[in-house]
């Protein structure tokens, strides 16, 4: 791979299965295992052939997507970033779409919510057209899945019926040519394939697989969602258990009780606590007289006398009182 890769990326949903976090901030800064999940995400590119010639697009919302630039140019500023708003929710690929003029050659899109353990370096000798990264799951009928015919995907299937077809869409692909992916996507307007007012990314691939496109599918073992609260605090125990952990740290600290794995960033105050397992707790927090279980505790929380698990707290939000599992934003203060 020659050619400079396109990294395209929507992130302009409104968030609401991240409810009430994303009232403050969009979906990928929030905090899972100690950082966000833009983060993590950009953690996923380390592979990446020739990361110098490397661009991304980022596709944004109107309300709060202002937020992503700032993050990117503070923590990014190495990178070329190009910045798209979509305006209005009209699908995934309606999208893609709005970024046209930044998808030439070959595109890498990858969902912000989809966190992968997957090496990209095998892209410098692709040879199909496009690849489909899969897990196979027990139970595909709630996925998108991929069915595979002599080595090739011949098909992308929404929630199949049948279970013969196991190999679930993870939400990231490869192209060969972006100019490929435009035009189907452009056909798949003019022919109006949407459901409920949004165009679906597998209609416009399933146009490029009609028109001849040869795509393979790449599994991976390890995928990870930051999409809900339950997905996230369920992805914050595995990156804990698998590299985010500082209990040996953690525990060097006087009056407090820790249980692997955890992460406690080094600027937060802890006392009089047990801290673990699965929790996370970041920047600037304090807690105190508490009892922490399976919980994530974003920037400057204050958690005070209280039992958490399950819980997920947001920045500067305050909590004091007994035991409870409570998911409050950012701002926020409570008394239980």
């Amino acid at each position: 791979m020659t050619a400079t890769l396109k990294i395209i990326i929507p992130m302009a949903g409104w968030g609401t299965r991240m409810r009430p976090h994303t009232w403050s901030k969009p979906k990928p800064l929030v905090s899972v295992a100690g950082k966000t999940s833009f983060d993590h995400l950009m953690d996923m590119f380390k592979t990446l052939p020739n990361p110098e010639k490397t661009e991304y697009i980022f596709i944004i919302g109107p309300f709060l997507g202002e937020q992503i630039p700032v993050y990117v140019q503070k923590h990014y500023p190495h990178i070329t970033a190009h910045y798209v708003v979509q305006e209005e929710m009209k699908g995934q690929s309606h999208a893609l779409w709005l970024a046209r003029h930044h998808l030439v050659g070959p595109t890498i899109m990858v969902f912000s919510d989809t966190l992968l353990e997957t090496d990209f370096s095998f892209l410098s000798n692709e040879e199909c057209d496009g690849v489909a990264w899969v897990k196979a799951v027990p139970d595909p009928r709630r996925f998108g899945v991929a069915e595979v015919k002599d080595g090739c995907i011949s098909r992308l299937i929404e929630k199949p019926q049948t279970m013969e077809n196991n190999l679930a869409l993870v939400g990231c692909y490869y192209f060969k040519k972006g100019e490929d992916l435009v035009a189907a996507i452009n056909e798949q307007m003019k022919r109006g394939i949407a459901l409920k007012g949004e165009y679906f990314l597998a209609d416009a691939i399933n146009i490029m697989l009609d028109y001849g496109a040869r795509m393979r599918t790449h599994s991976v073992e390890v995928w990870l969602d930051t999409g809900t609260i339950e997905a996230t605090l369920e992805t914050n125990k595995y990156m804990l258990e698998h590299g985010r952990d500082n209990s040996d740290e953690a525990a060097q600290r006087a009056s407090i009780t820790v249980i692997p794995p955890v992460f406690v960033h080094p600027s937060a105050k802890l006392k009089g606590s047990v801290v673990g397992p699965n929790v996370s707790i970041g920047a600037e927090c304090e807690v105190s007289g508490c009892v922490l279980r399976n919980s994530i505790l974003d920037d400057s929380a204050i958690v005070t006398d209280s039992v958490l698990d399950g819980s997920f707290v947001g920045r500067h939000a305050r909590i004091k009182g007994r035991a409870a599992n409570v998911n409050i934003g950012d701002n926020s203060s409570i008394q239980l």
